[in-house]
């Protein structure tokens, strides 16, 4: 036993007890004294509760940062990305350019937003402007579906708040709905038209358990590049790229940078008809159940290669490691940011043009350039 890593795990998954056993670690209760430990959020939130006082050896790493909600819960994730805009726009950031609509050019990446019922009086005046538009609803706080429902009149959102008030990678799945698209109103409440959540379309008289509703990303690239050609394909990932990059510079000053801690998001992104990628949310806790075959193999390699980042070589944790991976390392992750390059270097990485801002030791942003498309 000597030297093994002990794990423990309140989320019974096979991708992660595979991986666990795989490396040859030892599984201990939750109560034990455990080096590395992949928790749910709600446990995390008792770990790093004021009353609880638990203090992590530097031998222990787990699964989260004690305020990741700052991205993933939908609310705050809106308020810091608007509040990174506005900072930028203090600095006189190039990154905050806006078209003669008065869009942004490069931080358009989040449909227009309101948080209720705080909002309510700046979301009927934008109702007002577009009364046809159809609005997605969404709780703060909920997962898989729980809580959705759209409306196209301002007469549904009344009675929703009067309830409300009574209780209280380069490798990923792209997900749709078993029935049509179909933007007519009487189809507002046909969560099998609207939601791709798997927990609701399993339900679903279209559903086939063989794909389960999904397809590979590479599935996706190659459908696209062949019916809208190589570069169209090529700005939508990078478009991608882009958002997940800026979404993570926008909860960076606000994010606790515990070293005990990592964090695997799910990256929510629904594409529209131009191509044009928006973000939705961001999972704490994306799914780890396998619906497919392929499900499962992807997820097994995820969490492979995420162990492999976190705990170099199976080896037991240390939150004073560097936390620098050799390239070869990193598997199927694709490195979107290089901060330390960003720092020493300038436009040029690898011969290829590098997109966003540098950051200064007091990560701080300052701009040099004008963003390009294509980055490393």
């Amino acid at each position: 036993m000597a030297g093994k890593v002990k794990w423990a795990t309140d989320i019974e998954k096979s991708v992660l007890v595979n991986n666990f056993e795989k490396r040859g670690w030892s599984q201990i209760s939750t109560d034990e004294d455990w080096n590395f430990y992949w928790m749910s959020v709600q446990t995390i939130r008792n770990v790093f509760s004021i009353e609880n006082g638990y203090r992590l050896n530097d031998d222990q790493i787990v699964n989260h940062f004690p305020n990741h909600y700052e991205l993933t819960r939908k609310d705050l994730m809106v308020k810091n990305i608007k509040r990174y805009r506005r900072e930028l726009e203090r600095e006189a950031s190039p990154l905050v350019e806006k078209d003669e609509n008065g869009k942004y050019v490069h931080l358009d990446f989040i449909p227009v937003t309101f948080m209720l019922p705080g909002d309510y009086n700046l979301f009927v005046e934008e109702f007002r402007k577009n009364p046809t538009s159809t609005w997605i609803m969404k709780p703060c706080g909920k997962a898989q579906g729980k809580g959705i429902f759209l409306i196209n009149k301002l007469s549904q959102i009344k009675k929703w708040s009067r309830d409300s008030r009574t209780t209280t990678y380069r490798l990923g799945f792209c997900r749709f709905c078993t029935m049509k698209y179909t933007p007519s109103t009487s189809e507002l409440d046909n969560m099998f038209v609207h939601l791709t959540n798997v927990s609701v379309q399993k339900h679903g008289g279209d559903y086939n358990p063989i794909h389960g509703g999904k397809w590979s990303v590479s599935n996706l690239r190659l459908y696209l590049e062949s019916t809208q050609g190589k570069d169209v394909t090529d700005k939508l990932f990078d478009d991608i790229h882009w958002i997940v990059v800026h979404s993570l510079k926008a909860v960076a000053p606000v994010m606790i940078n515990d070293r005990h801690c990592f964090e695997c998001y799910g990256y929510d992104i629904i594409i529209d008809d131009k191509l044009k990628p928006w973000l939705i949310e961001v999972n704490a806790s994306p799914s780890l159940s396998s619906t497919t075959a392929n499900d499962r193999i992807l997820k097994y390699n995820l969490i492979n290669d995420t162990l492999n980042i976190v705990v170099p070589n199976g080896e037991m944790p240390d939150c004073k490691w560097s936390r620098c991976p050799p390239k070869e390392a990193l598997g199927h992750y694709e490195l979107l940011y290089d901060e330390d390059l960003a720092q020493n270097e300038g436009v040029e990485c690898e011969g290829k043009p590098r997109l966003g801002p540098a950051l200064n030791k007091g990560n701080r942003l300052k701009d040099t350039r004008k963003p390009f498309s294509t980055w490393k």
